[in-house]
């Protein structure tokens, strides 16, 4: 076996590494090295007696599952002399070149706020944070008072982060990013400020004698509040070493929906989920006469309310949306059915239209949404009993709307979806157009995690059935 070499890539990855900046956010986009380089971070000072640093992530499970972060810790120190992992701890611990115990490299997560008090009194020469964007603007800062050393090692924070707007760090690194087009702005990046914390407010200045100044700071103490902070843009252009061995991931990221291709390829910090970024008219397929003869698999999704309409109110729409499969490799919205019942009629319509479904499609797959809880669990096995001799499931929902019409839209922007001719039609594209903007969602929802059920490759795959 070869020597195993670890050092940066040429660009960012180097810049992120040399930098001497206290705070050094790295990113803005996915595929650019940025977690090899936190790690190549920790590692710089190993061999020096007493020498600490912590990674953090936010949950244990983004640690230590398979593929985690200490998987990928583990490909880089795994072939270095001296080297010595304790997963029991979390931690990694190296000997320098005569044998002796110096250095230490630990991983860590902070779950919430609550979990900040196991850190009173650490002293954390190296803080890493691996993700930042998920971490609060508390845990950061409160971490950062943590942040000293008495093994001769300057203190220094580290940093990776992809694109989130509504994030503390797109307002804290809002100097760095092109505030009308919300890209990175090339010029800047690497260059160092200076700030101040006071009352939980940053303060800017371009030196820290600015600084100074502003703030009357006068003894050597308070003459070293300020910190310095860069952030250094990053795309997986810079990655060439990601492209070689994967050249597949590039295309993966073009594939994406609009609003993460702009996030994670082009690193733009300004996007957010509006109405049309998901899906337009315009990208549709064809509205088709007659319903083609390829289709493989069929899936009704129903997205339940249970409040009849009222006078004085104005409830959501129980919405069954059909969707198809077709064997060359595009989708068809069949039928949509969208209206505001009581809870009886709806259990009524939701059999009535299974009838309809096997008569008409012959097997279909019936997908019902599970509320959190005993309720939404009794909820379901009532609808299982009440749909006996169908092909049902019910699902647990997870994660945001948005986030849950990510996968259709990228099909849909592709312009992989057809829909055939009915009444419901203007309705079901005004509402897919408008959203994520307007009141209603309730036939996205359906469309949505329809889609997720027709893509399902096996019915025992990780989710939530109820038999």
């Amino acid at each position: 076996m070869g020597k195993i070499i670890l050092q940066p890539q040429p660009g960012p990855q180097t810049a992120f590494m040399a930098s001497s900046a206290d705070v050094v956010i790295y990113g803005g986009a996915a595929g650019g090295g940025k977690t090899y380089g936190l790690l190549l971070s920790a590692l710089r000072y190993k061999n020096v007696d007493g020498y600490n640093c912590t990674v953090f992530r936010r949950t244990y499970k983004q640690v230590f599952s398979p593929g985690g972060l200490w998987d990928e810790a583990s490909k880089m120190f795994g072939g270095i002399r001296g080297a010595r992992a304790r997963i029991s701890n979390g931690e990694w611990l190296f000997r320098d070149k005569h044998g002796r115990l110096a250095g230490k490299v630990l991983f860590k997560h902070i779950g919430s706020d609550a979990e900040l008090q196991n850190y009173q009194g650490s002293q954390i020469c190296g803080l890493c944070f691996d993700e930042l964007t998920h971490f609060n603007e508390h845990q950061f800062f409160y971490m950062l008072s943590r942040n000293r050393s008495t093994c001769g090692v300057r203190p220094y924070v580290k940093a990776t982060c992809n694109p989130d707007a509504d994030s503390w760090v797109a307002k804290f690194i809002a100097w760095w990013i092109d505030q009308d087009t919300g890209y990175p702005i090339p010029e800047r990046s690497g260059v160092i400020r200076w700030f101040i914390r006071r009352e939980e407010v940053v303060h800017w200045a371009d030196t820290k004698e600015e600084l100074w100044e502003q703030f009357n700071l006068k003894t050597p103490e308070e003459l070293s509040e300020p910190k310095s902070v860069t952030f250094i843009m990053s795309s997986i252009y810079d990655n060439q070493a990601l492209l070689k061995i994967d050249p597949g991931y590039l295309a993966s990221l073009k594939a994406l929906p609009i609003i993460e291709r702009e996030r994670l390829l082009r690193g733009n910090w300004k996007i957010k989920a509006a109405a049309g970024l998901f899906f337009k008219r315009t990208q549709l397929g064809d509205i088709l006469d007659t319903l083609p003869n390829d289709v493989i698999r069929w899936v009704r999704c129903w997205d339940l309310a249970a409040t009849e309409k009222t006078e004085g109110g104005d409830p959501a729409y129980t919405a069954g949306v059909l969707i198809g499969k077709r064997r060359c490799g595009r989708y068809i919205v069949a039928d949509v059915i969208n209206k505001q019942m009581s809870a009886s009629d709806v259990r009524k319509t939701i059999k009535l239209t299974a009838q309809a479904d096997r008569a008409t499609y012959k097997r279909v797959r019936i997908r019902l949404p599970q509320d959190p809880g005993q309720a939404g669990k009794e909820q379901a096995q009532s609808y299982i009993k009440f749909l006996a001799g169908f092909d049902v499931c019910t699902v647990a929902e997870s994660g945001s709307k948005e986030a849950r019409a990510e996968p259709m839209a990228a099909q849909w922007q592709a312009g992989n979806f057809d829909i055939l001719a009915a009444p419901w039609n203007e309705e079901y594209l005004t509402q897919l157009e408008n959203f994520p903007d307007s009141k209603f969602k309730d036939m996205v929802d359906a469309s949505a995690n329809g889609f997720a059920e027709i893509e399902v490759k096996s019915a025992f795959d990780v989710r939530q059935l109820i038999t």
